[in-house]
């Protein structure tokens, strides 16, 4: 395992960079935001409520939350899942405001039948419900777009086009997309000028290799410097967290990957 530096590597700053917890399920917590801090992360993505506090330790935040938005299968395009995910956002995105944690994360659920209209719809209603909870507290709530292509099959909101409808009918500066650029990768490509077409309902970016969803290298197909210079050039001031399975050492490649986005 290579060595930490003993100084926190400085950035540019253009991209604040992340890293989902998720990726690392054989690396403690505590170490892995020993690793952030030293790459010079602002967080840690995808913890649970419990783990919260966990990153401040570190001098960072978790920049992404679990707080009981529903599930990739079961979301929003459920009435019948709305008033669960309603009581979790009330009970956890107050804790999310007081732990400083500024997104949290819900889903659309599977289609299983049902057109994309009609979940839109439903998926409308659902984040109305809690909107004013996520403005009240100053936390925004990331509907997540991932691809129906390869990793999940029969997901709702695979496509910017279905996520930005949604976005722009509920129209809350707190309710916005998480645009994961490997899964937009997968279902539509053609993904800076759909960033700079919808920057205004973004709000959170995920990484991640095509093919593979592994490191971001010369291995893949994705030029990430050319993204991130794309999404830095909107003025975006929100977060990139790194989404990709690492195939080798783990922290040699967190560290690559955030040199490339670091630009």
């Amino acid at each position: 395992m290579p060595e930490l530096s003993a100084q926190q590597t400085t950035r540019k700053g253009r991209i604040h960079q992340s890293v989902c917890r998720w990726c690392y399920k054989d690396t403690p917590l505590d170490q892995l935001c020993q690793w952030a801090q030293s790459l010079g992360l602002k967080g840690v993505d995808l913890l649970e409520v419990d783990e919260w506090d966990v990153p401040h330790r570190y001098g960072l935040i978790c920049t992404m939350g679990y707080a009981g938005g529903g599930t990739i299968p079961d979301g929003l395009n459920r009435v019948e899942n709305h008033a669960a995910i309603e009581a979790a956002f009330r009970r956890n995105i107050p804790l999310a405001a007081k732990a400083g944690v500024p997104n949290v994360i819900t889903f659309s659920g599977y289609r299983r039948g049902m057109s994309d209209e009609e979940g839109a719809r439903n998926t409308i209603a659902g984040l109305n419900r809690v909107r004013k909870i996520a403005e009240d507290n100053g936390v925004t709530i990331c509907l997540e777009l991932l691809n129906s292509k390869v990793n999940h099959p029969d997901y709702m909101a695979d496509h910017t086009a279905w996520g930005a409808e949604v976005m722009h009918a509920v129209n809350s500066p707190r309710v916005k997309l998480l645009y994961d650029i490997y899964h937009m990768q997968i279902m539509e490509g053609d993904l800076i000028d759909t960033i700079r077409a919808n920057i205004g309902v973004l709000a959170h970016f995920h990484t991640g290799g095509v093919p593979g969803r592994h490191e971001i290298d010369a291995t893949q197909e994705i030029q990430y410097a050319a993204v991130m210079n794309a999404i830095a050039d909107t003025g975006f001031q929100g977060y990139v967290a790194h989404e990709f399975v690492p195939t080798g050492d783990p922290l040699s490649q967190l560290r690559e990957a955030v040199e490339i986005c670091d630009v």
